[in-house]
């Protein structure tokens, strides 16, 4: 919804009503002659009219900058400093009758400093003491089973804005086999956000992406993920800040970024990366065996033909150029291990028995 109209509407009868007592003031009444009307509905109008001009500047400007701001502001921090307002207030108004009392000039004027001393201190003190009032009103989790290790001694398995929007960490976890919490820091979040918001369709259409598979990893109830505010001052950059955290932590960066891979180990930061898996659960063939293969394109070698494995493998057919678009009965010659990952070498099983 747009505020805009609605803003200047208010702005408009705020100054409406001050245009109206000022009418009254220099008309000198609140009859209605033919002599006062002019003044007081004039002055009415007048301010009505001044109001709706200035409300971009009065009203619209800090209203925008006041959204703005509660945007950066956590949820735990607005929830804690509104309570802590509340009560401050509420004691401010308990005192303010007997405040009242006093001989002037102490009684017209404590009241009013008692209530911005109070909200102050409320919501200052209970914002400082964020995490002792969360706990008091976060539900408590039920007991998990034995077999399970308590949620406090698992790892800490911290995601990175890559590999979150890889998205393949989601089908893992499906799996079962991530025996830790998963944790986003905000400032990935952010960074994802970021993305999302970006003008380039591509860079958009990844970020959403991101932000699609943290939603289905919230959706499945055997994994727990949660979103942490810290932010590490001693670094700039997200992968500096990943790192920093993973140490304080005592954790472990799930990522498919090289760069941050080899940054984080040189550090001593435990990393799991996902290609390094991908490539780890890829069947395993032996020389000699043999498999179906549909050869779909030409290799870079006179006669080479290539296919692939469901798995994603390479695999390069000497003399398979013949069998395009056939599906054929291939023998395993030998298996390279690349930093792109596994490729498989092979010959039609017909000239396998030849030789």
């Amino acid at each position: 919804m747009r505020l805009g109209p609605v803003l200047r509407v208010l702005g408009a009868l705020l100054y409406g009503f001050v245009g109206y007592y000022l009418g009254v003031a220099l008309a000198g009444t609140y009859e209605l002659t033919t002599w006062t009307a002019p003044t007081i509905w004039g002055s009415m109008f007048a301010g009505a009219l001044l109001g709706y001009l200035l409300a971009p500047w009065i009203l619209i400007a800090p209203a925008r900058a006041a959204r703005n701001s509660l945007r950066s502001v956590p949820m735990e921090d607005l929830i804690a400093g509104t309570t802590g307002l509340c009560l401050g207030l509420l004691i401010a108004a308990l005192l303010a009758y007997p405040l009242s009392r006093l001989p002037s000039p102490f009684g017209p004027i404590l009241p009013f400093v008692a209530v911005i001393l109070f909200g102050y201190l409320g919501a200052t003190i209970m914002v400082l003491r964020k995490e002792d009032f969360m706990s008091l009103i976060r539900p408590r989790s039920a007991p998990l089973p034995a077999a399970t290790p308590p949620l406090a001694e698992q790892p800490t398995l911290l995601l990175d804005t890559s590999v979150i929007i890889d998205g393949r960490i989601a089908d893992v976890a499906d799996t079962g086999f991530l025996l830790g919490h998963l944790a986003v820091p905000r400032f990935v979040l952010n960074e994802l956000q970021y993305i999302a918001d970006s003008s380039e369709t591509l860079r958009r259409n990844r970020g959403r992406r991101g932000l699609e598979m943290l939603d289905r990893l919230q959706q499945n109830p055997d994994v727990h993920i949660e979103f942490i505010d810290v932010d590490p001052q001693d670094a700039q950059q997200v992968d500096d800040k990943l790192i920093s955290l993973a140490r304080d932590l005592g954790g472990a960066i799930i990522t498919n970024d090289y760069n941050l891979n080899r940054v984080a180990r040189l550090q001593g930061v435990k990393v799991l990366n996902i290609n390094e898996l991908a490539n780890a659960v890829k069947s395993v063939f032996l020389p000699g065996e043999g498999m179906p293969i549909k050869i779909i394109q030409v290799g870079k070698e006179i006669g080479q033909g290539v296919g692939y494995l469901e798995d994603g493998t390479m695999v390069v057919v000497e003399n398979g150029r013949q069998f395009l678009n056939q599906e054929v009965i291939v023998q395993v010659t030998k298996v390279l291990q690349t930093n792109a990952g596994r490729l498989v070498f092979a010959v039609p099983e017909t000239e396998a028995e030849q030789r």
